[in-house]
């Protein structure tokens, strides 16, 4: 195979894949726009309805149900499915709420009636704010996670956060404009990242981090008892600048309503002399997480390939290899 028919061969890929991303964004900005036709909470049910009805129809589901059934061993596959069908749900949920966050997001400090927003450490958002020193705040896809920068701003806490853009290209483009205008200042994760986020913490300002996210050169480390590699920055930027770490979460209640709950200071293992200990610290992570997830299950994306499971059928594939089955568990 020449040279010139490879490159016209991988040109013709990569337009198809454009063009099978720019159909796809297109249908999803179809079906936002016509939602925000519809009053918020009909529109976000609607959604919600649908998803509930064509997620198992995905691929994604097979592997929601792999995650599940290793995460959840004593759960039974009905359980497995509902969690997965609640999973879908939410993602939904997710996706529109986008369309409606200035509608959605009612939290106000001085009005004392319940709205959709309730929050729960306020006294934290408050000395985090007023000590002027640098602070990380962790986070997990759990419930509306892109409430909590919103509510940052709400207290008027000055945070620059970390997340990683859709794969879609035309999705993440619109995305990232949506999150600008409502969230401040955000970097997205790709190289060059660590360093704008390192130099937010030496300005003495505030950063947010989402931890749960699959990482392959990270930290050896388990999740729900299963081998899983997790990313060491946020040990990393402690262990550099010294800072104070706290972690959030984002819980949808029932009839559309939300709690955010900044939690006391996290304590960062270390070693006897003082330094962090970095892999302890990611095991650490995952351990909230984990408690977190258990908590609501039908709130994380259990699509997501967290123990890259695809990399390991692979391999299972392949005579004499054991199968995914065989990661320890603790």
């Amino acid at each position: 195979m020449s040279n010139t028919f490879r490159m016209v061969l991988t040109r013709i890929v990569i337009a198809l894949r454009r063009a099978r991303d720019w159909v796809i964004a297109m249908a999803i900005f179809g079906l936002l726009r016509l939602i925000s036709l519809l009053p918020a909470d009909k529109a976000i049910n609607f959604v919600a309805a649908m998803a509930r009805r064509i997620g198992p129809l995905t691929p994604r589901h097979k592997l929601a149900m792999t995650n599940l059934a290793r995460a959840f061993p004593e759960k039974s596959n009905a359980e497995h499915q509902q969690i997965a069908l609640d999973m879908w749900g939410n993602m939904a949920r997710l996706a529109a709420e986008y369309v409606f966050l200035d509608e959605l997001f009612d939290f106000d400090r001085r009005n004392t009636s319940p709205g959709r927003i309730e929050t729960a450490g306020d006294e934290i958002f408050d000395k985090l704010r007023d000590e002027n020193k640098p602070f990380i705040v962790f986070t997990a896809h759990t419930g509306n996670f892109e409430f909590l920068p919103i509510a940052a701003a709400a207290y008027e806490l000055d945070v620059m956060a970390l997340f990683r853009p859709p794969n879609n290209p035309y999705i993440a483009k619109k995305v990232l404009g949506a999150r600008r205008t409502k969230m401040g200042h955000l970097v997205p994760s790709r190289a060059g990242a660590a360093f704008t986020l390192a130099r937010r913490l030496e300005a003495g300002k505030g950063v947010g981090v989402l931890v749960d996210q699959k990482f392959h050169k990270g930290e050896e480390t388990t999740f729900f008892g299963l081998e899983a590699h997790t990313n060491p920055l946020l040990a990393k930027l402690v262990r550099q600048y010294d800072c104070v770490v706290h972690p959030a979460r984002a819980i949808r209640l029932p009839n559309g309503r939300h709690r955010l709950e900044l939690e006391p200071e996290f304590e960062i293992p270390r070693h006897p002399d003082g330094s962090v200990d970095v892999k302890a610290t990611a095991q650490k992570l995952n351990d909230k997480v984990e408690s977190w997830v258990r908590e609501y299950p039908g709130q994380w994306q259990w699509f997501h390939d967290r123990w890259n499971i695809k990399h390991q059928l692979k391999q299972a594939k392949r005579p004499g290899s054991p199968g995914p089955d065989a990661s320890s568990k603790s």
